[in-house]
């Protein structure tokens, strides 16, 4: 067989090994899904009119602020629903698997490979499940056209890849899963100071520059814009540049990590 043919084998069988973990250990991800769905649930239906009434010109109108708030829960599922391939990723390494797939004739980096695809999968799993909860409460994006839908599809798909190779090299540079947990915990916490859940404008000035220069703000408005019909601006080309910076920065990080003679 190539080197080609043996890599896809054996990146393959690690999928499945991922994908099989994931299916027998479902509580990791159960519980990062809660976290999106009871946030939306908690926003729609608590805070839903005071929070449409803020942002909006005065009058209280909740099916505006769910067409507002559901782009950020998306992505703030993919941070979520990453933090699991951080601990799994700490779990193989520390419990000693590693140091035997080290001993055996596979293509090297399909350990990686097996945990970065099986947890894009999961990503877009776990957005369709919260998206379809955004929808039975009354989430509706008629002006989308079908490019549009495929653009926004791309990127949660991009944004899930880019979170999952940093996630993969936390999960390499903790000591145990307890440590990758808590290490990852950044990937939750961001969404909760973007626009997510309020316009960056409607923050106190100070706040305003970090809300703004971080990773899922250009990426909740770009993807606001592409469901919603909104402006867009430059959003669109900041997101992408994120999300292909944090892909490589995560990629070379992981691998350096994982090339290291084991101590």
């Amino acid at each position: 067989m190539s080197s080609l043919s043996l890599a896809v084998r054996d990146s393959s069988t690690m999928l499945r090994r991922n994908l099989l973990h994931a299916r027998r250990y479902p509580s990791m991800t159960l519980n990062l899904l809660l976290t999106p769905v009871m946030l939306l649930l908690l926003f729609v239906y608590i805070f839903g009119d005071v929070m449409s009434a803020g942002i909006g010109d005065g009058g209280a109108d909740r099916s505006e602020y769910i067409a507002y708030l559901v782009p950020g829960i998306l992505l703030m599922t993919i941070g979520g629903t990453t933090i699991g391939s951080a601990v799994s990723v700490a779990t193989d390494m520390t419990e000693g698997i590693v140091a035997r797939f080290r001993t055996m004739a596979i293509h090297r980096p399909s350990v990686l490979v097996g945990h970065v695809v099986g947890s894009v999968l999961q990503c877009v799993m776990s957005v369709v499940l919260v998206g379809a909860v955004a929808v039975a409460i009354g989430f509706r994006s008629t002006n989308a056209t079908v490019l549009e839908w495929i653009a926004a599809v791309g990127l949660l798909t991009l944004f899930a890849l880019a979170l999952t190779w940093i996630a993969v090299g936390m999960g390499l540079s903790s000591p145990n899963a307890e440590a990758a947990s808590n290490n990852a915990l950044p990937l939750i916490f961001l969404p909760l100071i973007s626009s997510a859940f309020v316009p960056v404008d409607a923050m106190p000035s100070w706040f305003q520059p970090i809300a703004e220069y971080q990773p899922f703000t250009p990426a909740i408005e770009t993807l606001r814009g592409l469901l919603l019909g909104t402006e867009i601006g430059y959003n669109g080309w900041l997101a992408v540049a994120w999300c292909v910076g944090l892909a490589v920065l995560g990629h070379v990080w992981s691998k350096s990590l994982f090339n290291r003679d084991p101590k």
